[in-house]
């Protein structure tokens, strides 16, 4: 019995309910998950035997999304369940079609866990990358429902390999096969005696290179862009904006903050060049109009208000910055490169493995300050030679890495074509 874990997990949930008056992505959590089991109950019927995918948040989610597209296009009736543990994901993704029902992941343990099972008896179970539930797993595994680990990435200095690590090296032992996105996870799970393991890549890549391949364009971006230079801001924090302010040179702006509260807007708003407009303000004007008056101006800033727009803003950038790298941590860099755009970030990547890859090969580079982003914009701007350069590598980057999914749908679908569904 993991006591330690179900203590920690407790103090855990404990935690974020005090919190909840204080902080509001706390208290999103807390009021998000009233009201779960009755919803579950009212599509239990619905939903029974489906596939059940359990993602942190949207990244996860987008990680898990082409494997659930390429196994809906084969049985185009088999119900999808998708649970999330973060509010940002649930609220992001809670309408999303290939679902036909997406919920907060209850709290792991095991009469919860046993709860969900008997609600929607999933016929096959994904869990995407990094999100380990003792109890979840464990109900899964006893009522042998075949469980997979999809873009997982394993470090040495997690539980699984150290002493304290036996719950944990337990939740291993639940998967039917652990799909992982490079050799050295492989490795490290070969070390725990774990054969069950296929270096698949991560399908992120598989992901943005979809979309980089169909988008059908967005009107309002290019007549913003006009025939100047485009420095598109993405996942921006207020450190990231300081930086950008004191930076941006001869470039106009596309910023999409990571945070599109009211009051951080304005305070953009306030600072940033103009002129200055909002993404809503011109989402229903005559692109024309956009494209004579705002197209020719020579600089200024479009202001994203809207969510799901990143990943095809990046299509009219000359060059990206991608927000987080003076927090906790870069955010995706792949729905840029995709469109083959060079990458520029702060110095907190060192555990994403693709920006320390395009940092080594040249479509990537890191900055520290504002004089050292005016440096890397400016040679890249003033040197057409180092930026097509810098493009064709980043582009070359996506297309030499997908290919994951199709090795994960040619494991899985023959496994869910071949179970006979007998939930227990």
């Amino acid at each position: 019995m993991p006591l330690l874990y179900d203590l920690g997990t407790r103090c855990y949930h404990l935690g974020i309910r005090l919190a909840a008056p204080f902080v509001p992505k706390a208290k999103q959590w807390v009021n998000g998950r009233k009201g779960t089991w009755e919803r579950l109950a009212s599509v239990s019927k619905k939903v029974t035997g489906c596939l059940w995918m359990h993602a942190a948040s949207v990244g996860e989610f987008e990680q898990g999304l082409p494997v659930l597209e390429a196994i809906k296009k084969i049985h185009p009736d088999l119900p999808i369940v998708v649970t999330f543990f973060s509010p940002s994901g649930y609220e992001a993704r809670k309408d999303h079609p290939i679902a036909d029902h997406v919920e907060y992941l209850p709290p792991d343990g095991r009469a919860n866990a046993e709860r969900l099972y008997a609600l929607i008896k999933p016929r096959i179970a994904l869990f995407v990358k990094y999100e380990f539930w003792y109890h979840h797993l464990k109900t899964l595994h006893h009522h042998n429902v075949p469980l997979f680990l999809i873009s997982g990435t394993f470090r040495n200095d997690q539980p699984f390999f150290n002493w304290y690590g036996n719950t944990h090296r337990a939740m291993l032992s639940t998967f039917s096969h652990l799909f992982v996105q490079d050799e050295k996870s492989r490795s490290l799970l070969a070390s725990l005696g774990k054969t069950n393991v296929t270096v698949a890549g991560d399908t992120r890549f598989d992901r943005v290179a979809e979309i980089a391949a169909n988008d059908p364009g967005l009107a309002v971006a290019k007549a913003w862009k006009g025939d100047q230079p485009l420095l598109v801001c993405g996942s921006t924090w207020p450190a990231d904006e300081e930086l950008i302010l004191a930076a941006f040179g001869k470039y106009k702006l596309v910023v999409v903050p990571h945070e599109l509260s009211e009051p951080h807007l304005k305070q953009i708003e306030t600072r940033f060049p103009k002129p200055l407009v909002r993404w809503s303000e011109l989402e229903d004007s005559p692109i024309q109009s956009i494209t004579d008056i705002l197209g020719k101006e020579k600089s200024g800033t479009l202001l994203v208000d809207r969510m799901g727009l990143l990943a095809r803003l990046y299509a009219y950038a000359d060059i990206v910055y991608i927000g987080g790298g003076f927090g906790d941590g870069i955010h995706s860099v792949l729905e840029a490169v995709a469109w083959g755009k060079p990458v520029i970030f702060g110095p907190n990547h060192r555990k994403f493995v693709e920006a320390e890859a395009l940092v080594e090969a040249g479509a990537g580079f890191e900055v520290s300050s504002s004089t050292g982003l005016r440096t890397v914009l400016e040679r890249l701007n003033g040197d057409p030679n180092e930026l097509q350069n810098s493009s064709a590598i980043a582009k070359a980057y996506v297309q030499n890495n997908v290919g994951a999914t199709a090795k994960i749908t040619a494991f899985i679908l023959p496994l869910l074509e071949a179970k006979q569904f007998n939930p227990s």
